[in-house]
């Protein structure tokens, strides 16, 4: 995985260069709406009563995520794999 580091002030002028970040979410329905979480920015979630909006949320929360990372001079993932399975428990 090929990470991007950034010093402090070339946060911004970075950001508004940026034209695209595609990154994997995953999105689980209940009753009370749509959880969305980005699995490879750890702690970036959101959440919606609609899946309309849950995926409006999480864009926002990604982008917000982004730049406190950026502005920080964290790593920020380029290309990520993530691989959704099953695993048997007995209960």
């Amino acid at each position: 995985m090929r990470e991007i580091r950034l010093a402090e002030g070339h946060a911004k002028s970075i950001i508004s260069a940026m034209k695209q970040v595609t990154l994997p979410i995953v999105i689980e329905a209940d009753t009370e709406g749509y959880f969305v979480s980005c699995p490879a920015l750890q702690g970036c979630y959101s959440q919606g009563d609609t899946y309309e909006e849950a995926m409006k949320n999480i864009q926002d929360a990604i982008r917000l995520h982004i730049e406190d990372r950026l502005a920080d001079g964290e790593e920020i993932p380029e290309h990520v794999s993530v691989t959704l399975s099953t695993v048997e428990v007995a209960v």
